[in-house]
């Protein structure tokens, strides 16, 4: 014999709306750091074209230039590193933490190189956390000015 049950559809609705105050609360008020599926955390750049490159940023406090290793292949191009933490020391499982929010371990980025570009020009530097990839654009895609030649 089959059970009946009472739909309560209120019940349902609160869910949906504990759901999407999860969901904002999760994403806004409190991100978290992405992960791959190696566990590595995705790192944030802001990516823009120019007409001559396209420009890699990327904020990595706490990490030195010898601690980043950048590659492109291709069409693409890899960011990757690891921020080392005092929680890796011994002592600091001592500790007794009160906030422990500071993101260490490693990081990556693959990102595709939406342009034709020339890899053997690719400079990068690193001032104050703040890392710069400068990929010059390959000379066949740069825009070329065409001037007009006026019949007199």
């Amino acid at each position: 014999m089959d059970t009946l049950m009472n739909w309560r559809p209120m019940e349902d609705f609160m869910t949906l709306r504990e759901a999407l105050n999860n969901l904002f609360e999760d994403t806004m008020v409190r991100p978290r750091r992405a992960a791959t599926a190696t566990g590595e955390a995705v790192l944030p750049v802001d990516m823009y074209e120019t007409p001559e490159a396209v420009i890699v940023k990327a904020r990595v406090p706490g990490a030195s230039a010898d601690e980043i290793e950048i590659t492109a292949a291709d069409d693409t191009l890899t960011i990757r590193g690891k921020l080392s933490s005092e929680a890796e020391k011994e002592e600091a499982a001592k500790w007794n933490w009160l906030y422990h929010e500071l993101w260490h371990g490693k990081f990556s980025r693959v990102l595709p190189l939406h342009a034709q570009v020339d890899t053997g020009k690719i400079e990068a530097s690193f001032n104050n956390g703040e890392l710069t990839i400068t990929i010059p654009k390959a000379e066949k895609v740069k825009p070329k000015q065409i001037k007009i030649k006026a019949n007199e």
